[in-house]
């Protein structure tokens, strides 16, 4: 993306005018407090909150990105910032606005989980099942490592690509079978060695 992002100028928001958006909102209220359920009217009210606070917060963080001083931007693409937020990523794709596509805004969801260290195996279109393999060793391999990584990588894909709607992640496949520790009974007797079968008693 040295070049910049490209930017499909007919993926464009249409024209809203925010006074007629807030009658709106105030109208369709109005209609659920005369059906007399405040329960319905309190859910109203609180969906409504909760989308003014996560377009507030989008916005917020669009005008801190854009405001970083230049020097301290990604090089190269002024949208670059923009596009690996997640909260402004997630804006994006939710309306259709955001200018790459899927394989690189999985490629984006990974790197930021980049500390698990999973590679795309492939991607399933008709279940939009993302599998991905444990590249890491994952210390002792215990199962939990490999949840957390899961874990990550579904809340990372969810902002970035939400069209993958399932993950699994495969473990990282072993080279070559375990050095077997064998233990004798006394001190300096403890060698490595591979497991063999046990030799016959003397008669």
């Amino acid at each position: 993306m040295s070049a910049g992002t490209t930017i499909d100028a007919t993926k464009t928001a249409p024209a809203v005018d925010a006074v007629r958006t807030g009658q709106r909102i105030e109208d369709v209220l109005d209609r659920l407090a005369t059906t007399g359920d405040p329960a319905a009217r309190a859910a109203a009210e609180e969906l409504v909150q909760a989308l003014m606070d996560f377009y507030g917060a989008g916005l917020a963080r669009m005008l801190h990105l854009l405001s970083t001083p230049v020097g301290r931007r990604t090089p190269g693409d002024p949208l670059a910032g923009l596009l690996g937020d997640e909260l402004v990523a997630s804006l994006l794709v939710l309306h259709d606005l955001h200018p790459e596509d899927r394989t690189t805004r999985i490629t984006r969801a990974l790197d930021s989980v980049r500390e698990h260290e999973l590679d795309v195996v492939d991607f399933d279109e008709e279940t939009g099942t993302l599998r991905l393999r444990a590249a890491g060793g994952g210390g002792c391999g215990c199962a939990a490592s490999g949840t957390t990584a899961q874990q990550a990588a579904e809340a990372a894909l969810a902002c970035f690509a939400p069209e993958v709607t399932a993950v699994e992640v495969q473990a990282a496949g072993r080279t070559r079978e375990p050095t077997l520790l064998q233990i004798g009974n006394g001190p300096g007797t403890r060698t490595a060695t591979t497991a063999g079968p046990a030799p016959a008693k003397a008669p």
